[in-house]
């Protein structure tokens, strides 16, 4: 089992093109742990704003009265792909893992399944 830091270097190491990640709580907008990102990408205002996301489709979901739970959100931009992981298991509710990756030199199925096995090692 890996913990928050070392879950989040993995991500960086073994997913092409991974340009940051983090943990975030989407109860309070709160990244738990960051790895990567820089001047051009801040992880803690991606984990708040990224949180605004989540809560919206739980929301929808909801009203919508879909008996079912969110795998992964895709957000494609120009440049760059946002994956947010919702974490299952009773330890990590409220939780997701959020991976900005550049799109030119990722390979999205992989990534996804990257991210899949990280969260299964994950211990919060």
């Amino acid at each position: 089992m890996a913990n928050t830091q070392t879950a989040l270097k993995e991500a960086m190491t073994s997913i092409e093109g991974a340009l940051g990640a983090a943990l975030v709580d989407y109860s309070s907008g709160m990244a738990l742990g960051t790895v990567g990102g820089g001047k051009e990408l801040d992880l803690t205002v991606a984990a708040a704003g990224n949180t605004d996301v989540v809560r919206a489709k739980v929301r929808t979901m909801e009203q919508l009265g879909l008996q079912d739970s969110i795998e992964d959100i895709l957000i494609t931009l120009g440049s760059q792909y946002h994956l947010i992981r919702l974490l299952k298991g009773r330890d990590s509710q409220g939780l997701f893992l959020y991976l900005a990756l550049d799109k030119n030199r990722a390979n999205l199925a992989m990534a996804r399944h990257q991210l899949r096995r990280i969260e299964t090692e994950l211990e919060v």
